[in-house]
């Protein structure tokens, strides 16, 4: 019983299955209708999508096989009649907006000896550094080395036939990192490169891409509602949580609360359906300053949030700043997981908070601090939610509590006379990011009885 592979450009594959819950709304097909219906995935956005489906060869008919093996990128074929197990999602990319793992180096090299960095193929959750899972799974069916393997087979056809330099797998679990990399092949010595170059060359099989799997690991921050002193209890209130912090920490986040309330400001928490239009164009307005003082536009339009208000608005949470004429001046827009989610697991927690998108209409002492990270925590208490993720990057989350937390992403280089210096920069990148892990972990703000152990 083997696996198989069938690329496809639509999404009508979504009808002929009954789907797991993603372990985030961001691989929640209605997060996905909503990129779509507002380009801000297709073709005019640069984020062409294509999806490989994994089945089993017993599930199609034998006269199939020719238009099932993956030959063709097109949804019109028999390929629309395979019932897929798992779809891994892929783009072809011509640049790196709108994602958090940095290659921009690697093109760098490209073009100083002249070779095309792209198109680049792209699998994640666009425009969202969470880590999450990569495959939509049918019920029953969980995630295996022979499905991520028969996926990457796609991904090397996919490469092949529009020309890409690599694949990119950002914010991957730690399992399907782990399985991705299980049966890679080894890095390259000078024979075996050239070797790989007359096989590409010939176009004798699709073997010939077989390069290595890399894997980059990264930092990022994520608070958690455990009281240690509570034997690991999550937190009953706000105070709760400071307590855990040692002393001058906790005098400065209540001195950065008074200065927000000091200026007459006031937040407030509104969820889904109590989201008003009026609230989501203020919104709008704030989250538009962010990318304004940067001379850009934003990546989403208003069209996009306002899909999300009406397709998942029990994912939704908008945290509002007011000044002392009540208008609107700040605004912070959250996603949190539903409270039917499956079980969470140690590497896969499902009871988050994702902290997203941000904007404010001025200048006001503290009230970032405030609108995206001490509204988010008292969120999470109130809901019981076990996990807080702030979005990626910067020290100020970490001496908030956040801890620094080990995220992965896999990357396959096709031209193998580049994967040698790709290779030691990820290996040397690993060394430095479990450096600073570490040394990020030994200046959290907890007392001793509060201090989570270090995981690597």
């Amino acid at each position: 019983m083997s696996l198989q592979y069938a690329l496809v450009g639509d999404t009508s594959w979504q009808d002929r299955a009954d789907w797991q819950t993603p372990d985030t709304p961001f691989m929640s097909f209605a997060f996905w209708q909503a990129l779509s219906d507002t380009d801000a995935i297709g073709e005019r956005a640069g984020w062409l999508p294509i999806f490989v489906l994994v089945y089993r060869q017993n599930e199609v008919d034998a006269d199939m096989d020719s238009a099932t093996d993956g030959s063709s990128i097109n949804s019109d074929n028999n390929t629309a009649l395979t019932q897929p197990i798992a779809v891994m999602p892929v783009f072809v990319k011509g640049h790196h907006q709108g994602e958090f793992v940095f290659d921009h180096a690697w093109a760098e090299a490209y073009a100083r000896y002249g070779i095309d960095y792209y198109p680049r193929l792209v699998t994640s959750a666009p425009y969202t550094p969470v880590t999450g899972e990569r495959f939509w799974l049918v019920q029953g069916e969980s995630l295996n080395a022979e499905i991520v393997q028969t996926a990457i087979a796609g991904v090397d056809d996919i490469a092949q036939q529009v020309g890409a330099s690599g694949w990119h797998g950002l914010f991957v679990t730690p399992e399907l990192a782990k399985l991705a990399t299980a049966e890679t092949s080894a890095i390259p010595n000078a024979d075996e490169i050239e070797n790989i170059i007359q096989a590409q060359n010939s176009k004798a099989d699709k073997a010939s891409l077989n390069t290595p799997m890399l894997e980059r690991q990264g930092c990022q921050f994520l608070w958690q509602n455990k009281n240690l002193t509570e034997d690991g209890q999550p937190f009953t209130d706000f105070d709760a949580f400071l307590m855990t912090l040692k002393a001058k920490k906790r005098k400065t986040i209540r001195a950065e609360r008074r200065k927000v309330a000091e200026q007459g400001i006031q937040c407030y928490r509104k969820c889904g359906n109590d989201i008003t239009d009026a609230d989501w164009k203020a919104f709008y307005r704030c989250y538009v300053m962010t990318y304004a003082v940067r001379g850009q536009q934003p990546y989403l339009t208003a069209d996009f949030f306002m899909a999300l208000a009406q397709s998942m608005p029990e994912n939704v949470f908008l945290a509002q700043a007011c000044d002392s004429n009540d208008e609107i001046i700040a605004s912070s827009l959250f996603l949190y997981d539903v409270p039917d989610k499956p079980e969470s697991t140690e590497d896969s927690p499902t009871a988050t908070l994702y902290g997203r998108y941000w904007g404010a209409l001025g200048e006001y002492d503290s009230l970032h601090f405030e609108l995206c990270y001490y509204q988010g925590i008292e969120f999470a208490i109130e809901q019981g939610l076990t996990y807080f993720d702030p979005g990626t990057q910067g020290e100020h989350k970490l001496i908030r509590g956040f801890i620094p937390t080990k995220t992965h992403s896999l990357h396959r280089i096709y031209d193998p006379r580049f994967v040698p210096a790709i290779a030691n920069f990820c290996s040397e990148d690993r060394m430095r990011t479990a450096q600073y892990r570490q040394q990020a972990h030994a200046a959290l703000p907890f007392n001793i009885d509060n201090m989570p152990d270090f995981l690597g």
